[in-house]
């Protein structure tokens, strides 16, 4: 009589997904694809920096280094660069801790209502900047704001002490806007789903709330925290709407604004110039990539694996006034503007209270009514749908291939993933304005959506694979080694398995997009024809006038409107597939 074979087949490795043909074809397709996105362009702006002609498009071309030596002397370049920083490093040493600890007590303590309470912080984020920065710019502007005007009715005070437009009033509309949210938003996930009984060894051992989660809880979330200040990190020249609309008033540049001024304000575009200015942030990514890189090869960060247990601290009698500070906050964030905003587009003149009539529709007839804003409005409406399908599918893709298997090409693949944080907006939309133009076969497609579709799905790729990168370092591998062991190939492994661990990581990237692409200015103002023209840059233009104020207020108003109309839905369905925490028993759900 035979022995059955009882022994249980080993756990294929991760890096054993598909057969090597098309592991190879697949690796190809993806640096081929984001390869023409991304390098092609830079080396075409890259190029062209040399080039001396009159007109970078139209040959013959002539190179030389003039390009070079003209750009780091022309006047405001290094002023620009160190205004940069400024902007950034305020913000950032600011904001940074402040998500932390607001991620923190959201995810990790008994704070009433955390879930509407993160919503909110959604909220922020979604609210556009442009809306923010008008909204601020109302009720801080130096001569006719709403708090000036409400200041001046104290005896004493002859002039409001707000001034919007300086260096500390842009720093305050960065904050207000997605400063704090876009941390918080994606901090908290990764707070939630750490292993609670890691903290509880530490109280059992003696330590306080406050220093288990200084001494465990952070320290076990670096990974996520330092992944998402690298991604800041790389967003220092990316600041564009709120610096144009603020600095441009009080002759204040940053490094986005500087090349905006010499591309499309200045009387001849300084393109060559432009090109030369952006090598800086190359500088920034050859630093960046190495770290990000072993940051995610560290496998002391797993947080969640098959034993997974969540667990809640108590906060004990800091728990009403917490709760009553970021609430506060949130009000700061969100209903302060929007009110603002709200009350401003019915005025006759938003500010001035001795109009008559003082209250009017007469501007939102005039939005409403208008051909460029219906079509500005179903251009806006199909990139953010197509972001927000595509974008978490093919990120989550790109994502686990990074870091699940070992695929050769896949260090190139994270390279040029970050590559496309390394160019502002600006340039990235100058680079493939150059592409279609000089390409043979390109060009047709100049002016048209599908470029626009294209831009706005692939500018998250940094962002949303380096989110799912944080989220796949966090969960074990013994997750997907269970599924692998009962038989299941990579594929079902990974759309059973993986792919509901992730569902609300997808979520909330298909919701990043989304916001991303409904508000989108810098990338796509140099592609857009008046055919494909979308709300934000209607938006943009208004506020930048300064003379259609509530036009621009009623516009970033629709904008906010359609993606909460996208959010409220996609955030329930994120809550109820995702990994939860009981706050009475402290259970998995």
């Amino acid at each position: 009589m035979t022995t059955p074979n009882l022994a249980v087949p080993a756990a294929r490795p991760l890096a054993g997904l598909p057969r090597t043909g098309f592991k190879t074809f697949l690796m190809a397709a993806g640096l081929l694809v984001l390869g023409a996105y991304l390098v092609y362009p830079l080396l075409l702006l890259l190029v062209m920096s040399f080039n001396t002609a009159p007109d970078v498009v139209v040959p013959p071309y002539q190179f030389g280094l003039t390009n070079w030596t003209q750009a780091w002397s022309t006047p405001g370049i290094f002023e620009s660069l160190r205004n940069s920083f400024i902007i950034w490093a305020s913000v950032l040493s600011i904001s940074f801790p402040t998500a932390v600890a607001i991620s923190l007590v959201l995810a990790r303590t008994n704070i009433p209502h955390t879930h509407k309470l993160e919503f909110m912080f959604w909220i922020a984020y979604i609210f556009p900047s442009v809306a923010t920065t008008l909204g601020w710019i109302m009720l801080m502007a130096p001569e006719w704001g709403f708090l000036n005007k409400l200041a001046e009715m104290v005896p004493f005070v002859e002039k409001g002490p707000f001034n919007i437009y300086s260096v500390p009033g842009i720093v305050w509309a960065k904050l207000m806007g997605d400063g704090i949210a876009f941390k918080v938003i994606l901090l908290t996930p990764a707070f939630r789903n750490m292993d609670g009984a890691l903290e509880e060894a530490s109280r059992v051992s003696g330590s306080s709330n406050l220093r288990t989660m200084l001494r465990v809880t952070i320290p076990m979330m670096i990974s996520p925290i330092v992944l998402i200040l690298s991604l800041q990190l790389v967003r220092m020249f990316q600041g564009f709407d709120t610096e144009y609309i603020l600095g441009a008033k009080f002759g204040f540049f940053v490094y986005s604004t500087q090349i905006y001024r010499l591309v499309r304000l200045e009387v001849i575009p300084q393109y060559q110039q432009a090109v030369v200015l952006a090598s800086v942030t190359l500088l920034l990514i050859a630093i960046v990539i190495p770290l990000q890189q072993w940051i995610v090869g560290r496998r002391r960060y797993t947080t969640v694996d098959s034993a997974f247990r969540p667990g809640l601290i108590d906060l004990g009698r800091f728990r009403g006034p917490i709760f009553a500070v970021i609430v506060v906050l949130t009000i700061l964030l969100t209903v302060a503007p929007a009110f603002v905003i709200f009350v401003g587009s019915f005025m006759a003149r938003v500010g001035f209270f001795n109009t008559t009539p003082l209250f009017t529709p007469i501007h939102w007839q005039k939005v409403l009514g208008d051909r460029q804003f219906q079509t500005a409005l179903a251009t806006t409406l199909t990139l953010a749908t197509t972001a927000g399908v595509l974008s978490p599918i093919l990120f989550s893709l790109l994502a686990y291939v990074i870091v699940r298997t070992r695929m050769a090409g896949r260090s190139i693949l994270d390279g040029l993933i970050w590559l496309s944080a390394a160019m502002p907006g600006i340039l990235v939309g100058l680079g493939l304005l150059l592409m279609y133009l000089t390409t043979p076969g390109l060009k047709v497609m100049f002016g048209t959506i599908w470029i626009l579709l294209i831009v706005v799905v692939i500018s998250g790729v940094t962002t949303g694979t380096n989110v799912f990168k944080g989220v796949l370092v966090q969960i074990g591998a013994s997750l997907e080694e269970a599924g692998r062991v009962s038989g299941a190939g990579w594929i079902r492994t990974y759309f059973r398995i993986v792919i509901p661990v992730l569902m609300p990581t997808m979520v909330l990237v298909g919701m990043l997009n989304f916001v991303a692409a409904a508000s989108m200015t810098s990338n796509v103002i140099l592609l857009a024809s008046r055919e494909t023209n979308t709300l934000s840059i209607l938006a943009l233009q208004f506020s930048a006038s300064g003379a259609n104020l509530e036009e621009a207020g009623i516009i970033s108003l629709i904008i906010m409107l359609l993606t909460m109309g996208v959010a409220l839905p996609m955030r329930a369905l994120a809550l109820r597939l995702g990994v939860r925490h009981d706050p009475a028993g402290g259970h998995l759900s």
